[in-house]
Order: structure tokens, then C-alpha cells, then sequence
């Protein structure tokens, strides 16, 4: 091996890092619309059943079925934010005179109210509260910058609400133009494998993300009838949001049960701590774990192992891993890139023991 070729390999691996990074770079620029393509992949698996059967029981043709398929999310879409009108009517005052003043006042009413009912019961509050100087630590003159990060927030939203719209349009619409491109640039050796494999995923990711969409329905109707039950104010924006932080497995639902119990605390203000606040906080709490029980030992695991075709234990495995090796994220992800994986393993390795033992069921 001479130095001339030395230098010319060194000179390739530079060449081709240099390329990684600007690439990396280059997807980093651009991750806003990576986002959009993503969400417009979801929204296309879920609506193609939707454009499906429009087109094959009610006789619609395609341009038309994929349009009233988006009039539906959008509809839905409106009707979430249309919930949160009522909170932001109520709350409209102190916000536009950014009252944080009585905010502050509140919750400092509400940790003295804590305080005296742990005395009354022979704990030391001092200790646990008074001697934190947490009343003194309270500050909310956030407030401002964190309606201007809303603001902007909103601003965003409807950019990228129109241009996600914009993009499942066109891939509802010209998905079989999209397929036939797709087909043109695949190697022959391996078309047949990969065209397979693009079908299977297709398949069951409708059906995971379809799943996904009726399990949180279910939760957030338990969760509303608790929050009903026990006259919680904003009942629906409450149970909305908590059914919606439970598409973070394990961890989203605890997250939203603390929430759950300090709206539902601030909601009772003013009322007597130890007969009225705690009874009703706790009560609502004991309602949410019923509700997850259910959901962590029926509802979950009969949607998403039909779906994906997968055991429960299998996907709280999957779960798990992924939290511990990429947080939260991972979570989120897990069951879908595990999905994908298993299909392509399944084309690619058939012969494999372990393949034909995790995919046996696809």
C-alpha cells in the first residue's frame, strides 16, 4: 500500500464525514418541515380507512372523499380548541391585567390552608412548610413572557396546521402517484422484499394510530365522568388534557393524575380545606387510578396488541427499553419503530429463530 493511496482513502473518509455532517446539518435546518411530513404521515394513515370506505360504501370519488376526510379533522380539531374558550372567557380578566398578584395570593391561601390542616393532625408543618419559606418563594411575574410564548406558540400552530393539511392532502389524494415514484427508484433484487414490507408497516400502523385514537377517547370520557361526578370546574379541558398526556406510556398518566389534582384544588379555593378540598382531591385521584387500571389491564392491551399484532408484555418490554436508552421520546415511539422493525426483519430474515418467533403473529 503506497502513501498515494493512503492519502487518497483518508481523503474519502473526510470527504464522507464532511457530507454526514452537512447533511445532519442540513436536517437539523429544516426539522420544522420533517415535523410536518411526520404529522401528515400520521394524519394519511388515519385517514386512508376514512377516504376508503367514503369511497367504497358511500360511492364518493376519490378528490371528494379525501376533502371530507380533512373537513373531519379539521372539525375535530376546532371542536378541541373551541373547549378551551370557556377557561380562557373565565380567566380573561386577571390575564389581561396580568393580575399575578391574586394568582400569587391564591396559592399562598391554599399552602396555609395544607398547613393548618397538618398541625390539626399532629404534623409538623413548620418543618415540612413554613420553615421552606415557601409563601415567600412564590413569584408568577412570568406570567407575561409565558403568554407571549403562547402567542407565538399560536402563530406557529396555524402556520403549521395549514401546511400539514396541505401536505396529507396531496398524500391522500396522489397516494398511489406517490407509491408508483416510489416503486421507479428501488433496487430490482430487493423490490419485491420492500414493497411487501411498505404494505405490512402501511397496514398496521393505520391500524396502531386508529387504536391510539379510540383508546384516548375512552380515557378522557372515564376521566370527564369522574371529573363530573365530583363537580370539578372545567371538567372537560381537564380530562382533554390528561387523556392526551397519556400518550406517554407509564409516565404521561401520572403527570396527568397530578394535575388533575391541582386543578381540581385550585377549582376549591376558599372552601374548607379538610372537608371539602382534600376529600375531593383525593377522591378524584382514587378515580384516575380506577380509570388507569382499566386501561393498563383491558382497554390498552386488548387495542394496541391487536393492532400491532403484538403480546402486551412484548410491548410494555419494547416500552420500557426505549424510555431508559432515549427518555420520553423513545416512549412515545417505541410501539410504531418497533412495528417497522419487526416487518422488515420478517421479509429480510424469515429463517431466523427469533424473527419467526417475535413476528409469527404479522
Amino acid at each position: 500500500m503506497t502513501s498515494n493511496t493512503i492519502a487518497k482513502g483518508l481523503l474519502k473518509a473526510v470527504a464522507v464525514l464532511v457530507a454526514v455532517v452537512l447533511a445532519f446539518y442540513f436536517l437539523w435546518l429544516i426539522q420544522s418541515v420533517i415535523i410536518y411530513l411526520a404529522v401528515s404521515l400520521i394524519l394519511t394513515l388515519i385517514g386512508m380507512p376514512i377516504v376508503k370506505f367514503l369511497k367504497t360504501k358511500c360511492k364518493f370519488k376519490n378528490i371528494f372523499a379525501v376533502i371530507t376526510t380533512l373537513l373531519i379533522f379539521v372539525g375535530f380539531i376546532f371542536g378541541f380548541i373551541m373547549m378551551f374558550v370557556p377557561l380562557i372567557a373565565s380567566q380573561g380578566h386577571n390575564l389581561s391585567l396580568l393580575n399575578t398578584a391574586a394568582i400569587e395570593q391564591n396559592i399562598t391561601q391554599l399552602i396555609e390552608q395544607a398547613s393548618n390542616w397538618l398541625e390539626s393532625h399532629n404534623i409538623d408543618s413548620n418543618r415540612l412548610l413554613k420553615e421552606s419559606n415557601l409563601s415567600s418563594k412564590l413569584n408568577f411575574n412570568f406570567i407575561p413572557n409565558f403568554l407571549n410564548i403562547i402567542l407565538g406558540t399560536i402563530s406557529s400552530f396555524g402556520v403549521g396546521l395549514a401546511s400539514v393539511l396541505f401536505i396529507t392532502f396531496f398524500f391522500l389524494k396522489d397516494r398511489k402517484l406517490f407509491s408508483n415514484s416510489t416503486q421507479m427508484l428501488l433496487p430490482q433484487n430487493h423490490k419485491e422484499k420492500i414493497l411487501n414490507s411498505l404494505d405490512k408497516i402501511d397496514h398496521l400502523l393505520s391500524r396502531y394510530f386508529i387504536g391510539l385514537v379510540i383508546q384516548l377517547t375512552i380515557i378522557f370520557v372515564l376521566y370527564l365522568v369522574v371529573l363530573l361526578i365530583f363537580g370539578v370546574q372545567n371538567a372537560l379541558i381537564i380530562a382533554f388534557l390528561c387523556a392526551i398526556l397519556n400518550i406517554i406510556p407509564y409516565v404521561g398518566p401520572l403527570i396527568g393524575s397530578i394535575l388533575a389534582a391541582l386543578l381540581t384544588m385550585l377549582s376549591n379555593l376558599g372552601s374548607d380545606f379538610q372537608s371539602e378540598i382534600l376529600p375531593t382531591t383525593i377522591y378524584v385521584l382514587i378515580g384516575f387510578w380506577v380509570v388507569q387500571v382499566i386501561d393498563n389491564n383491558l382497554t390498552g392491551p386488548l387495542i394496541f396488541s391487536n393492532s400491532v399484532n403484538s403480546h402486551p408484555l412484548e410491548i410494555f418490554l419494547v416500552i420500557l427499553i426505549a424510555g431508559f436508552l432515549f427518555g420520553i421520546l423513545g416512549m412515545v415511539i417505541a410501539v410504531p419503530m418497533y412495528t417497522i422493525l419487526k416487518v422488515i426483519a420478517k421479509e429480510f430474515f424469515p429463517e431466523n429463530r427469533i424473527v419467526q418467533l417475535l413476528t409469527r403473529k404479522i
